[in-house]
C-alpha cells in the first residue's frame, strides 16, 4: 500500500493544501491592496499571514509527533517553509508601501499579479500532488516560470528607477520604491523555491 493512502499522513498532505490555499488568498489580498487601493485586501492579507503561522506551526507539531510521512520529513518542513516565505514578503510588501508611503507604480502591479498567477500554480500542485504526480510537478514548473516573469519585471523596473536621479531627494525615494520591489521578488523566488521542493518530492515518488 501507497504511504500516501496511509490515513494519518494524509495530514500532512491537508495542512500542505491549506498552506498554499491561504498563500493563494493572502497573494489574492495584496493583489487587490495594489491594483486597487482596497485595504480589505491589507487586512485580508494580514490575516492570511498569520492563519499561515498558524498552519506552519501544526505540521512542525505534527513532524514531531508522527514517525511515518507521506514523503520525506526535510522536504515537507522545506514546502511548508518556502509556502510561510511568500506570505511573509507578500504581507511586507504592504507594510513598506505604508511604512515608506511608496504608491503602486505599473510595474509593481504587474509583479503581484505575477506572484497570484504563481500562487495559483501552487495551490492546483498540491490539489494533485498524491493522485497525479506528473500534473504536479507541470503546476510546479508553470509556478517557476511566473517568477521568471517576476525577475524580468523586476530587473526592467530597476533599470528604469535608476535610470537619471535628479537630487538627493529623488534618490532617497528611488530607494524606497526599490526595497518594495525587492519585497515582492523575494515572495516570487520563495515561491519559486516550493516549486523546487515539489519538484523534487514527485521525482522520488515516480
Amino acid at each position: 500500500m501507497s504511504l500516501l493512502n496511509h490515513k494519518r499522513e494524509n495530514t500532512f498532505i491537508s495542512l500542505l493544501r491549506r498552506q498554499a490555499q491561504t498563500v493563494q488568498c493572502g497573494v489574492n489580498g495584496l493583489v487587490r491592496y495594489v491594483t486597487e487601493g482596497d485595504m480589505a485586501g491589507a487586512e485580508s492579507l494580514e490575516k492570511c499571514e498569520k492563519e499561515g503561522d498558524e498552519l506552519r506551526r501544526m505540521l512542525i507539531d505534527e513532524l514531531h509527533k508522527t514517525f511515518v510521512t507521506p514523503f520525506d520529513r526535510e522536504d515537507i518542513f522545506e514546502l511548508s517553509l518556502y509556502l510561510d516565505d511568500v506570505l511573509d514578503y507578500a504581507y511586507s510588501t504592504v507594510l513598506e508601501m505604508q511604512e515608506l508611503r511608496v504608491e503602486p507604480d505599473k510595474h509593481l502591479k504587474k509583479m503581484v499579479v505575477r506572484v497570484q498567477e504563481a500562487a495559483d500554480e501552487l495551490v492546483l500542485a498540491m490539489d494533485r500532488i498524491d493522485k497525479n504526480p506528473m500534473v504536479a510537478l507541470d503546476h510546479a514548473r508553470r509556478t517557476k516560470h511566473r517568477e521568471n516573469q517576476v525577475e524580468r519585471v523586476y530587473r526592467e523596473a530597476v533599470g528604469e528607477l535608476f535610470a537619471g536621479p535628479e537630487d538627493v531627494h529623488h534618490v532617497v525615494a528611488m530607494l524606497r520604491v526599490r526595497e518594495v520591489y525587492r519585497h515582492i521578488s523575494n515572495a516570487a523566488d520563495q515561491a519559486d523555491q516550493a516549486a523546487n521542493v515539489i519538484g523534487k518530492v514527485v521525482m522520488k515518488m515516480t
